[in-house]
């Protein structure tokens, strides 16, 4: 049959509908109902010619983004979870010990859980990683550490591939947000009025009222616009660390050859004090006696 058929050229919008209607008309055959196994799902795949290892992909992607939130907290304020995913060449063993370390030692953050399907960090304390995340030690922010803690699921796809999940809890800090953003609005809010009661007797000083008023409204507003970059710099910090996973700079702790941590964030404050009494000299110097 398929030597009988047109040698048409079929655009990439048009594949995009055969397959999907393709894969419509198999599952109709199958009778799977309202929803399907996994297994029944690859076997579909198989039947229309994709790829297992991009249709797993595809599954666990999709599995992965759960259901996205809506409202006006989330327009105002983001989500509560920010997430990154990525399918990367490795075994599961190997990726989440490279995982693990990494955030320890890269991110200064402690294991908070470990369980079977998943890792869990959080903000590591402590008078060194302090120094670390101060001093920015290898030129990181350490955006990481600003959220509640840090989740990640490693998923293997088949032999050789896997696919990463990067979860950061943005909960509190949102609630937080939220709550001061709140009262302080509500409390500026109030002292507009007030303002504008006390002095309505003369009409131009009146407008006085509408500062703190002005600023009850605008308040909300900051702290969301606040909120909603905090989000995108720890989503860009869950994407660099599945770049470096992906580029393969990210390694298990016995593969590491570089010198230790303590050593490193040693020579980074070293570094930094020199410059700073450089600095200092300099200014000195043009000032003069």
């Amino acid at each position: 049959m398929a030597d009988n058929l047109p040698g048409r050229s079929i655009s990439r919008e048009a594949l995009e509908k055969i397959i999907q209607r393709a894969a419509e008309l198999q599952a109709g055959e199958m009778d799977t109902g309202e929803s399907m196994t996994e297994a029944e799902l690859l076997k579909l795949g198989a039947d229309v010619g994709i790829d297992g290892r991009h249709l797993r992909q595809a599954l666990y992607e999709q599995g992965s983004t759960g259901t996205a939130e809506t409202g006006f907290l989330v327009r105002w304020f983001g989500p509560k979870v920010v997430q990154a995913g990525r399918v990367v060449s490795g075994n599961k063993a190997t990726i989440e010990m490279a995982l693990q370390h990494w955030m320890q030692e890269g991110e200064a953050l402690a294991v908070k859980r470990k369980t079977t399907d998943r890792l869990v960090w959080e903000r590591q304390r402590g008078f060194m990683a302090e120094m670390k995340r101060g001093f920015k030690v290898g030129g990181r922010n350490y955006y990481l550490a600003r959220a509640h803690d840090i989740t990640g699921v490693v998923t293997q796809l088949e032999s050789g591939f896997c696919h990463v999940q990067l979860a950061g809890d943005m909960s509190r800090q949102r609630s937080a947000s939220i709550g001061g953003s709140a009262a302080g609005g509500a409390a500026l809010g109030i002292v507009g009025l007030a303002t504008i009661g006390l002095l309505s007797a003369a009409f131009p000083l009146s407008l006085l009222g509408l500062i703190p008023l002005a600023g009850g409204v605008a308040t909300p507003v900051l702290t969301g616009r606040a909120q909603k970059i905090s989000d995108e710099q720890v989503q860009l910090a869950l994407e660099q660390v599945l770049d470096r996973l992906e580029a393969g700079e990210i390694k298990p702790k016995h593969q590491q050859v570089t010198a230790s941590p303590l050593m490193q964030i040693a020579e980074q404050i070293k570094g930094a004090i020199s410059e700073g009494i450089e600095q200092s000299r300099k200014s000195q110097r043009r000032i003069g006696p």
